[in-house]
């Protein structure tokens, strides 16, 4: 992996599913090269990519086809934190031979209550089998949904026994407390603190961190890297007051379905509204409602163009 850390805005790009359920390369692709464009990296297989409805294969393909079709590794974070520790070191080893900045790893979440330790040797044991330095793991916490949280003496211990392969951590928590936490005790010693939403985008910026890797950046990936490239700015505030206004806007609808429901409204690509069981897609009453929000808010969809009329 590469030796530059990874900074910014990233996304945990949404998977665009066929006819069939299968993913839809071309969409796919067409949606990645449209991010990176806009100033944004990509966390594919993240929560927002239903990666885990997707499997090793499809994920390995997915993330194989990226590097063929010529996109910077160096903007790529893909999700690898699986529930079996030997998926984890499979897509973790892949990603850090193809040279990917860094993975993003859930911890192991179907057990619940387990003790830090089980969560160490877990994530030791990734390290340790790979066995390649240029590995560069991303913790991802996000206790509400895996119900296994990582606290900051886990933190602690992993930056003490692998200070070259533990990066940095999405925080996903909503917690501000929480986040602020890691950025003054860790941040300093070079562990990257990304927010898990851009609504701490400009918070965590003015605290050291190192930026944000949020859903929404699917679907205005333009204004939030806009904002992460002009934070100093005066107009500063102003910025983030408008982004929390589209945040809240997705955020008042299932966010997966919502946000595929305004691509393919914004480029009337109706195979864009396609989701893997268990999410079942917007239905018409609510996308309605949903778009006629955004427009009244002053929203589109900067990339429209280059999604529209992709082959599935």
């Amino acid at each position: 992996m590469t030796s530059t850390k990874i900074r910014g805005v990233l996304s945990p790009v949404l998977t665009p599913f066929n006819a069939e359920g299968a993913p839809s390369t071309p969409r796919f692709l067409k949606h990645c090269r449209s991010l990176v464009e806009q100033g944004v990296g990509l966390a594919v297989f993240g929560t927002n990519s239903e990666a885990n409805s997707l499997s090793v294969k499809e994920k390995r393909l997915l993330l194989d086809a990226l590097v063929e079709d010529g996109l910077p590794v160096t903007r790529m974070m893909p999700g690898t934190g699986c529930c079996a520790v030997t998926d984890s070191i499979e897509l973790s080893q892949h990603a850090a031979e193809l040279g990917c900045a860094g993975v993003l790893m859930l911890p192991p979440f179907y057990y619940k209550g387990v003790s830090d330790e089980g969560l160490y040797r877990n994530y030791a044991t990734v390290i340790d089998r790979i066995g390649d330095a240029r590995l560069r793991i991303y913790l991802y916490h996000i206790p509400q949904v895996s119900q296994v949280p990582i606290s900051l003496d886990l933190i602690e211990r992993l930056l003490k026994a692998y200070p070259e392969s533990i990066a940095g951590i999405k925080d996903s928590s909503g917690d501000w407390s929480n986040t602020l936490a890691m950025l003054q005790r860790f941040q300093p010693h070079g562990f990257d603190v990304f927010a898990g939403s851009e609504g701490f985008l400009l918070a965590t910026l003015r605290e050291g961190g190192a930026g944000c890797i949020t859903a929404t950046g699917n679907v205005n990936a333009a204004e939030i890297a806009r904002l992460a490239q002009t934070w100093q700015n005066g107009d500063a505030d102003a910025q983030q007051e408008r982004l929390n206004v589209i945040r809240g806007i997705f955020a008042k609808y299932p966010m997966i379905p919502a946000m595929k429901a305004a691509i393919a409204s914004e480029t009337g690509d109706t195979g864009w509204s396609a989701v893997r069981p268990p999410l079942v897609e917007m239905n018409q009453d609510d996308t309605k409602r949903l778009m006629g929000e955004l427009s009244a808010a002053g929203y589109r969809l900067h990339n429209a163009r280059a999604l529209a009329h992709a082959d599935a």
